[in-house]
């Protein structure tokens, strides 16, 4: 599983999945532009890649469409061009529907699926002809419903339909698109809902329980199957979703 002479963009890279998906991509010889919301830690990752390979931090909102259309442009001016896309930038604030204002939940669905949308839209013209990849990430929550998470569970089904969709649109193009579909991985965002809870250790021990592996992910589990799928050992693969959850699902939680 290689991306030597690829370029790669990953969004929501400072931290969490997605430092670790720019990371190993750049492990496996890619070029890797680090795009968050957070200026300053992407920047951080971007420097930590740069000792080992090209790698570039881009500050902007993925929700906001001039920073995605000017994100894709600097990285073809920077790099010359664009191989694979990593759409894993995503926000999940709680609210039950009822107390959920309608800029909360046009948020999420901005950040979390016309986000993808837009990055996918800006990038589809150059990664065609060159064997290019989009990587989405989803998560468990597109199967299964969890209260109080109305709007990021509507927004990671809907990026599954969305993954389907782009794959049957550009297939043509040799465009693949996939989706992974994390369970409890262990990342800043996961350690404040543990944080949150009124016994944080008892919430961990039931979180441990339900998954048949006995442990929670780790964003290294992730990134290896967004390497595999942004490879050429995936070519025959397209228009799936890759469940990253421990058998959490399986066992149907």
């Amino acid at each position: 599983m290689r991306l030597d002479g690829k370029v790669a963009l990953v969004t929501g890279a400072a931290m969490g999945i997605g430092a670790s998906i720019a990371e190993r991509f750049m492990e496996a010889g890619a070029a890797v532009v680090v795009f968050d919301i957070k200026a300053e830690p992407a920047l951080q990752v971007a420097q930590g890649l740069s000792r080992r390979g090209r790698a570039l931090a881009i500050h902007g909102d993925v929700a906001r469409e001039e920073d995605v259309q000017n994100t894709v442009a600097r990285t073809v001016q920077e790099f010359g061009a664009l191989d694979v896309l990593v759409n894993n930038a995503g926000i999940a604030p709680p609210a039950p529907v009822v107390d959920l204002t309608s800029a909360e939940w046009d948020r999420q669905l901005g950040v979390n699926l016309k986000g993808v949308f837009l990055f996918s839209k800006y990038a589809i013209p150059h990664l065609r002809g060159r064997g290019g990849a989009i990587v989405n990430i989803s998560s468990v929550h597109a199967f299964t419903s969890y209260a109080g998470y109305a709007a990021y569970d509507a927004s990671k089904a809907g990026l599954l339909a969305l993954t389907r969709t782009l794959a049957v649109e550009h297939g043509a193009d040799g465009i693949r698109v996939n989706a992974i579909c994390p369970g409890y991985i262990k990342t800043p965002m996961t350690d404040e809902w543990l944080a949150s809870q009124p016994n944080p250790e008892l919430a961990l021990q039931q979180v441990l329980a339900i998954h048949p592996l006995g442990r929670m992910g780790t964003p290294h589990d992730v990134a290896e199957a967004a390497l595999f799928l942004a490879s050429d050992a995936a070519s025959f693969i397209s228009g799936t979703c890759l469940v990253v959850d421990g058998a959490l699902t399986a066992a149907g939680h």
